[in-house]
């Protein structure tokens, strides 16, 4: 299994490819549905995916959730372990089953604080991701639940090559934050266009440019920031 993965599948490990803790980096699957955090549980690991995508959401006491920011190959789970506050108020869980990289907070923490490549590298991720957050608070509050599900399929399709998801709309609702209702509606009306199609627990994207054009403005804004951040490491 592990010849079919390698570090370089996640774009913050390519950069830093040659850094001592390379050898401490652990693969370990990622099945759907798998707590990596819960609120307030002291950070052991930081994550960083290959083939997974993690949703990183807030779950309100009354059982209702919606994601602040999903991180896949492009980043890593775990930014409260340099940043130093240790735990989190949010949870991260699975949202779309593969691998990821682990490392022990130890060999994070003290590569961070070396104030080298690695230091530069997660700073600029974290600048990104706050960016996510940001605009993921402006979109749930302006845009359409149609606009918000194309900007979430847009995002999702970025992190992992494939055509055909594997999701169910309750899925979706829950990190979006909205009635599962509401997905059907939305995604009956990109289906009826042949944008996408969908059956249960299974969606693809047939128009990857209709869906563009049916989301916010939020998409563009989060891909042309994470590409600037990256290309500055990558270029360096």
């Amino acid at each position: 299994m592990t010849r079919l993965h390698t570090p370089h599948q996640n774009r913050l490990l390519a950069a830093l490819a040659a850094e001592p803790f390379a050898a401490q980096l652990e693969l370990v699957p990622m099945p759907l549905g798998h707590v990596l955090y819960e609120p307030g549980i002291q950070l052991r690991h930081a994550y960083f995916p290959t083939t997974s995508i993690v949703s990183l959401h807030y779950v309100t006491k009354d059982g209702a959730s919606a994601e602040m920011a999903g991180v896949g190959n492009e980043g890593l789970v775990g930014v409260p372990l340099f940043m130093g506050g240790d735990t989190t108020s949010s949870s991260a869980v699975v949202q779309t089953a593969g691998h990821a990289y682990r490392l022990e907070r130890h060999y994070l923490v003290q590569e961070f604080n070396r104030a080298g490549a690695m230091q530069r590298l997660l700073l600029l991720y974290t600048q990104a991701l706050m960016t996510q957050m940001a605009q993921t608070a402006v979109c749930y509050r302006h845009h359409s639940v149609e606009q918000q599900l194309c900007r979430w399929l847009l995002l999702t399709m970025d992190r992992v090559p494939l055509r055909e998801l594997t999701m169910t709309q309750e899925l979706v609702a829950g990190m979006l934050g909205v009635r599962r209702e509401s997905i059907t509606e939305a995604a009956s009306h990109l289906k009826n266009a042949g944008i996408i199609s969908y059956r249960r627990g299974h969606l693809s994207v047939l128009d990857r440019k209709g869906l563009e054009s049916h989301s916010c403005e939020c998409y563009g804004v989060l891909k042309k920031e994470l590409t600037r951040l990256l290309r500055n490491v990558l270029s360096n």
